[in-house]
C-alpha cells in the first residue's frame, strides 16, 4: 500500500490491518538469547545506521530471540532490563508485529504472548517500506505503571525509556548484519485500535527490523 493511501485512510480512520498469514500461535516460546559473540561495542557503534530496504526474510526464531532480549530483556535476576526505566517502572511494553499476528514481548518469561490474529505491519507506519519487512516493533507506554512519576512527566520519561530501547535494537542489527530504522510518524490511534490498548496505554514510536535488501 502507497503511502498517499496510508495516509488517506488514517484521516479517515480507516487504516485497517491485514489477514494473518499462517497460524496466530496463542504464545511463542522463545529459545535461550544469544548472550556472547557479536561485534565490539565501538565497532558496533560505527556501523550503526538507519536502513529502509528490508528483504521479506522472515528473521529466524533465534534471531528473533537474541533481537527482544537485547532490546529490553530481563538481564538480571531481579527482573531489571537490558534498558533503564525511571524508578524501575518498566512502563514500555514491546509489541511484535509479525505476518502471523501481532504479539507482546513477554521478558520474564522469554516468550511472545499473542494480541491480535491479524498482520498489523501496514498499520505500524505510513511508510510503504514497514507492509513488506518481516518485522515491527511498537513501544508502548502504561501510564498505569508510573504512579511515582509526577504526571506532567510522564510521557518525556516513557520517550526516554523507548529512545533506550530502540537503540539496543539498532546495535544488536549492527552487530548483526540486520537492518532496522526507528520510526515516530505514526498513525497512534490506529495502532492503538488494532492492538487493543486502553486508554492508560500510549503508543509512543514504531522501528522496523530484518535484513537488508540485496
Amino acid at each position: 500500500m502507497s503511502t498517499l493511501t496510508k495516509i488517506a485512510l488514517g484521516m479517515m480512520g480507516q487504516l485497517r490491518p491485514k489477514p494473518a498469514v499462517g497460524d496466530s500461535t496463542p504464545a511463542i516460546a522463545l529459545p535461550a538469547p544469544e548472550r556472547q559473540g557479536g561485534l565490539p561495542l565501538m565497532e558496533a557503534l560505527a556501523a550503526r545506521r538507519s536502513s529502509r530496504d528490508f528483504a521479506r526474510t522472515e528473521l529466524p526464531l533465534p534471531v528473533l530471540s537474541s533481537l527482544l532480549w537485547a532490546a529490553y530483556g530481563a538481564n538480571r535476576p531481579d527482573g531489571k532490563r537490558t534498558a533503564p526505566s525511571a524508578l524501575d517502572a518498566q512502563e514500555v511494553d514491546v509489541f511484535v508485529a509479525l505476518p502471523a499476528g501481532a504479539y507482546r514481548y513477554d521478558p520474564g518469561a522469554h516468550a511472545l504472548r499473542l494480541v491480535a490474529a491479524s498482520d498489523l505491519r501496514r498499520v505500524t507506519g505510513y511508510q510503504d517500506f514497514v507492509d513488506e519487512a518481516p518485522l515491527d516493533l511498537v513501544y508502548v507506554a502504561d501510564h498505569a505503571r508510573m504512579a511515582m512519576v509526577p504526571v506532567a512527566q510522564r510521557e518525556a520519561f516513557a520517550y526516554a525509556a523507548a529512545g533506550a530501547i530502540s537503540q539496543n535494537v539498532y546495535l544488536y542489527a549492527a552487530s548483526s548484519g540486520l537492518a532496522t530504522v526507528i520510526r515516530a510518524w505514526i498513525d497512534r490511534e490506529a495502532i492503538a485500535g488494532a492492538l487493543g490498548l486502553t486508554h492508560d496505554q500510549q503508543v509512543l514510536l514504531s522501528q522496523t527490523i530484518g535484513f537488508p535488501k540485496a
